[in-house]
């Protein structure tokens, strides 16, 4: 079965995201979609200090079968992006949920962040989209 830990909010492009400050969030992508997608062998990440828009394409994984777009689950500025990817891509498939995450976002506020969070799904939501 496919993992979806409860603590952490959904986007319907297959993004999870997890508060790691008042006003930060890391982002990577669901173990759904990392089984969907195989073997990762090439993650291009966003720029750090790049304004993101809401929906926007800001970082690609490319694996054996196809190229996928990931898109910002919430406005801000990507101020990390992990660079351990870079030479072990593969790492998303192995820990989608743990040192396979992608790029982290700061918000303006901490009211912003949470907004944004609130329109995200949550773990039973995201089941249901991936049909759980």
């Amino acid at each position: 079965m496919t993992a979806v830990p409860e603590q952490l909010r959904y986007s319907e492009e297959h993004e999870w995201v997890s508060k790691v400050g008042p006003t930060r969030v890391r982002v990577g992508i669901t173990d759904y979609a990392q089984s969907q997608l195989g073997d990762v062998v090439f993650v291009q990440l966003p720029g750090v200090d790049s304004d993101v828009a809401l929906g926007d394409s800001i970082a690609e994984i490319e694996s054996t079968k196809s190229v996928s777009d990931i898109y910002a689950p919430l406005a801000g500025k990507v101020v990390a992006v992990n660079e351990v990817l870079d030479a072990e891509p593969e790492t998303v498939n192995s820990e989608p949920y743990g040192d396979g995450w992608l790029f982290e976002i700061e918000t303006d506020s901490a009211e912003a962040l949470d907004a944004a969070l609130g329109k995200l799904l949550d773990a039973a939501g995201y089941q249901g989209v991936i049909g759980g």
